[in-house]
């Protein structure tokens, strides 16, 4: 149910239009809450085999502020598997009818149920004996009764004062189309990599589609000593990388171990020059380290560097048959994503 426990913001001074737009709010949260119960299970598994089934693409058709919203519906759609377009009602009767295939799926959205421009479509997408599915606020309307499932998005009132602009209506119809493209994702088993791919800018995508292997430190970049390497070599060798690690290596190039900036500065406190001078890799790197893979995502491994209880700035990267392939450092993939 919704809640109507709202706890008001008493940091600065309130003018006292708080109240009108909570209930503003609460208009439109209930009036979609309204719908969910009004929605028949029936009608909800034919409009999602109808799009299922379909060899073509869904349009979707809105006329207004219908319109608008008709928009965003296409592109959920789109961006989570599901093929689909927008068509403005007008522009179809003047050229753009020839968008839609004989395979395709028809989402028409009006409120009234009655809108001119897509009572004008009706016989025109009734040659192509393309199916309609209709997000309408009158069940009773024209276009319900054309349509082959008719979604019921009526409201009591709209959240506007005058009970006028558009607000109540068009929420309940963009809930519908979400509901309708979130459980086609679910019932297509979109994974997030498949999101991934049609969302590859912004921070998102990167998260979603950067791997170990995109940003880790391989080749001349990746420095590995031997187990009998000496002190000095491996001083040398954490200087020549400047990533603060080396990879302890066998002659198969398997990983023995890790040795890293803190590794160093631990020693130096405890032991005296003498016994610094006689240390060799095997000696002072940390045995079995925490590691990744490179098909792990990025940000995958840089939540398992940050959640513990001691943060690790450098992870090696194996295969599957333990081999060495490079390093990771927590800044590439934090300047990455």
């Amino acid at each position: 149910m919704v809640q109507t426990n709202f706890k008001e913001d008493t940091t600065s001074a309130t003018t006292g239009y708080i109240e009108s737009f909570q209930t503003m709010l609460l208009l439109e949260a209930k009036a979609i809450e309204r719908c969910a119960g009004l929605l028949s299970g029936k009608k909800i598994d034919k409009a999602i085999e109808l799009i299922l089934t379909s060899k073509g693409k869904v349009v979707v058709i809105g006329v207004g502020k219908s319109g608008i919203i008709a928009n965003k519906i296409a592109a959920t759609f789109t961006s989570t598997g599901t093929t689909a377009i927008y068509m403005h009602a007008s522009d179809a009767m003047h050229g753009d009818l020839g968008i839609i295939g004989s395979k395709d799926v028809l989402i028409m959205l009006s409120n009234s149920g009655e809108t001119s421009e897509i009572l004008a479509l009706l016989p025109h997408i009734k040659q192509r004996n393309v199916p309609i599915i209709a997000i309408v606020g009158n069940v009773r309307s024209t276009l319900a009764n054309h349509a082959d499932v008719a979604f019921d998005a009526s409201i009591t009132r709209e959240a506007c004062p005058l009970n006028l602009a558009p607000t109540c209506s068009t929420t309940v119809a963009l809930a519908i189309g979400d509901a309708l493209a979130m459980t086609l994702m679910e019932v297509k088993g979109i994974t997030s990599e498949n999101f991934a791919i049609n969302h590859p800018a912004g921070g998102l995508g990167k998260r979603l589609s950067l791997k170990v292997k995109d940003l880790m430190r391989t080749d001349t970049r990746n420095f590995v000593v031997a187990p009998e390497t000496s002190w000095n070599d491996i001083l040398s060798k954490i200087n020549e990388g400047k990533i603060g690690a080396v990879n302890i290596v066998d002659g198969n190039s398997a990983l023995l171990g890790i040795i890293t900036d803190g590794d160093i500065r631990r020693i130096v406190q405890n032991k005296t020059t003498v016994e610094i001078a006689s240390l060799t890799a095997i000696s002072v790197m940390t045995k079995n380290p925490v590691v990744v893979k490179p098909e792990m995502l990025a940000y995958d491994a840089l939540q398992l560097m940050e959640k513990r209880p001691s943060q690790i700035s450098v992870l090696p990267v194996i295969n599957e048959n333990n081999y060495c392939m490079g390093l990771i450092r927590l800044h590439d993939i934090v300047g990455k994503i």
